[in-house]
């Protein structure tokens, strides 16, 4: 099994949940972040005071799937997510050792 941690943008959420649902991933969780990569922020002026602005908020889709959904799971989420510009997010991909439902006592793939 496999943890798919993709950072977004915001406003990207809903076609990367579609695309998800589109190929069978019916389980996400969502939260949303701040943080900064390449692009380290921005300044903005507010009532006439600049101020710099070093986490930009952005949105944390979390996946855990089975190994061999893992190549449609990326493409979904990539080509869902991707504007071309600076800020587009990034993509982790960790092994999960064990999963449990909690309700039934289902173990790993059974689980997810």
């Amino acid at each position: 099994m496999k943890k798919v941690e993709a950072i977004i943008r915001p406003f990207q959420l809903d076609s990367v949940k579609e695309a998800l649902l589109e190929i069978g991933i019916k389980g996400m969780s969502v939260s949303e972040v701040k943080g900064y990569g390449r692009q380290k922020g921005h300044t903005e002026i507010y009532r006439g005071a600049e101020y710099v602005v070093d986490f930009l908020p952005k949105i944390k889709v979390e996946v855990v799937i089975k190994d061999e959904d893992l190549d449609n799971v990326l493409d979904a989420i990539i080509n869902s997510a991707k504007t071309g510009k600076i800020g587009d997010g990034k993509i982790f991909v960790s092994s999960v050792e064990k999963a449990v439902r909690i309700r039934t006592g289902e173990i790993d793939k059974d689980a997810i």
